[in-house]
């Protein structure tokens, strides 16, 4: 297969995050089965105009917040320059519409869509932007196929008016190799708890902050450790000043992989307190690293965790729950090793391999269904 692909970030992009992973993990492997990818994306400062990674031809345009201006245009000219089996659009932002591009087939993998959470997170001006961008999707996308992440993300599409048996749910994968306990890293002395991604206002930190000091008030001496870096970032630094935190929550930034699974081996649980996601690849990480997860039982989280068998569900930005939760882990570490033994089972069940052998699949069946016309100019 010749694959067009439009992403609005790449693997490089500093902003980067599950999403690239996710569409990383699955094309860079479709490239070694022998099929070419050229990806579509939107630049960062420094960033080359093209560039190959893992295999991916990638062009990039613009920045990401411009990159809603001229992706269409972008999309055309590869369209002109290039022969192309199948168009892939992975709407982890706004979606391009790419079905009114071309008369190729349409494949779209959809994380999630933000739907009203948007408001949580943006301004109202742009928050209603995203929200009135995603309600064509149904109509734009009447003929395309769907690869959703997640059940939860399969019953939106549905709800939203997507016909059922055009959607795929394929679930993302972890490298069980890398992401493996290591008996010579012990957790850490004081029960710490360790979130990582970007620091959005809708991801719900808020929330972990506040049941820290709720546990530190009980008496249970619990750490937070945030790795990653966000728009919300400094709101929460004041928040932790202001709730005398500055001991007990630490901002590390962005860090590289090496350090990320040291600190997934370390922790006594991973916590997620988002109000929706496609799925929570960094609690399958952490999982194949056998530490369980604290996250709220939002739609995406709780299907990557188990209640009480990988991990534990928490109502989501429900306060006291989620230091209930906190305090039952930190002062019952027996429980920490049993969910966090099945997690590491839970996650040897999920592979890479497995969710891009899926996703070719999908993507021949689509082709051999589809008629034979081109378009390559």
């Amino acid at each position: 297969m010749k694959i067009l692909a439009v992403n609005w970030l790449d693997r490089e992009n500093p902003q980067a995050g599950g999403g690239e992973l996710h569409f990383f993990e699955i094309f860079r492997r479709l490239v070694a089965r022998g099929h070419a990818v050229t990806l579509v994306t939107s630049g960062f400062p420094g960033s080359a105009p093209r560039t190959t990674l893992d295999g991916i031809e990638v062009r990039r345009y613009a920045r990401r917040y411009s990159f809603a201006m001229v992706g269409r245009n972008a999309i055309r000219r590869a369209l002109r320059e290039g022969e192309y089996d199948v168009v892939v659009e992975d709407i982890n932002k706004l979606p391009l519409y790419t079905p009114t591009l071309c008369r190729l087939p349409i494949y779209v993998i959809v994380p999630h869509l933000f739907g009203t959470t948007a408001f949580r997170e943006a301004p109202w001006p742009i928050a209603t932007i995203v929200w009135l961008a995603e309600q064509p999707i149904p109509a734009i996308y009447r003929r395309a196929r769907f690869h959703a992440i997640s059940r939860s993300t399969r019953d939106d599409l549905v709800r939203r008016g997507v016909a059922a048996d055009r959607i795929h749910v394929t679930y993302p994968g972890v490298d069980p190799d890398w992401f493996r306990p290591d008996p010579a890293v012990a957790r850490t002395p004081t029960p710490t708890f360790l979130y990582v991604g970007r620091v959005k206002r809708y991801k719900g930190l808020e929330t972990a902050v506040r049941a820290v000091a709720d546990v530190r008030r009980r008496g249970c001496p619990v750490r937070l450790d945030i790795a990653g870096d966000g728009g919300d970032r400094q709101r929460l630094a004041r928040l932790v000043r202001r709730l005398g935190l500055g001991e007990a929550v630490s901002f590390l930034g962005f860090v590289p992989e090496s350090t990320k699974r040291t600190l997934l081996r370390q922790a006594w649980a991973v916590v997620f307190p988002s109000a929706k996601e496609g799925w929570g690849i960094s609690n399958i990480e952490a999982a194949a690293c056998g530490t369980p997860a604290v996250a709220a039982d939002s739609p995406g989280l709780r299907e990557s965790v188990r209640h009480e068998e990988t991990g534990l569900l928490v109502p989501y930005g429900d306060v006291p729950a989620l230091a209930d939760a906190f305090q039952r882990l930190a002062r019952h570490p027996e429980q920490v090793a049993r969910l966090g033994a099945a997690a590491r089972r839970f996650a040897e069940a999920l592979s890479w391999d497995r969710t891009a052998a899926d996703t070719e699949t999908q993507l021949l069946t689509m082709l051999n269904a589809a008629p034979t016309e081109r378009r390559g100019s």
